[in-house]
């Protein structure tokens, strides 16, 4: 199998740690070998957070460069359009349609830039954009956004809906299972 690469990308506190650990557990017990190298901005800020995962039969390097990354994660608007250049022509975009301000719209010198989803879809990528928070809570807890975006990545892959259950089964706390099953699964049906 040729190498295959996926970026999850986000601000601090979104869960995407969480997100990268349950993508490596997948990985790891389909056999494949996996590397993940994560990069923490000042992310206990609300800074940028990027997780490289690179999976095949051997893989020599977690370290994702531009052009190459089959899938982008993105918990955030504008952390989709910053790391869009990392994405390989063919590849999907999965992105929250969530809105989390920087640091300089936070202290007021900047704004939000409007129709970020409009301009990535206008580039020509898969773009497959949700409202994960809703899901989320749907689910029963808004700190599920992490696992909906899973669910909704996991539509866009080989790989069965029950390995990605287990992973989660083994990977989050006990009374946090159920919900975050929900969760995936509700992900999951809007991937498709």
């Amino acid at each position: 199998m040729n190498t295959k690469s996926i970026m999850i990308v986000g601000v601090g506190g979104q869960g995407t740690l969480l997100a990268s650990r349950l993508l490596g557990n997948v990985l790891v017990a389909q056999g494949y070998d996996v590397k993940v190298s994560e990069v923490h901005g000042m992310s206990q800020r609300g800074g940028s957070v990027v997780t490289y995962v690179k999976y095949g039969d051997e893989v020599c390097s977690p370290i994702v460069e531009k052009g190459e990354a089959d899938i982008i994660l993105a918990f955030e608007q504008l952390e989709a359009a910053r790391w869009l250049p990392y994405l390989k022509r063919d590849g999907a975009v999965v992105v929250n349609t969530q809105k989390m301000d920087p640091m300089p719209v936070v202290i007021g010198s900047a704004q939000y830039p409007e129709g970020v989803l409009e301009a990535l879809e206008k580039t020509g990528v898969k773009v497959n954009a949700v409202d994960a928070l809703n899901f989320a809570v749907q689910a029963g807890s808004a700190k599920a956004v992490n696992v909906v975006l899973m669910g909704v990545m996991a539509a866009h892959m080989d790989l069965s809906p029950e390995v990605w259950k287990q992973a989660i089964r083994e990977t989050v706390p006990p009374k946090f299972v159920e919900m975050n099953l929900k969760a995936f699964d509700l992900g999951y049906q809007s991937g498709n």
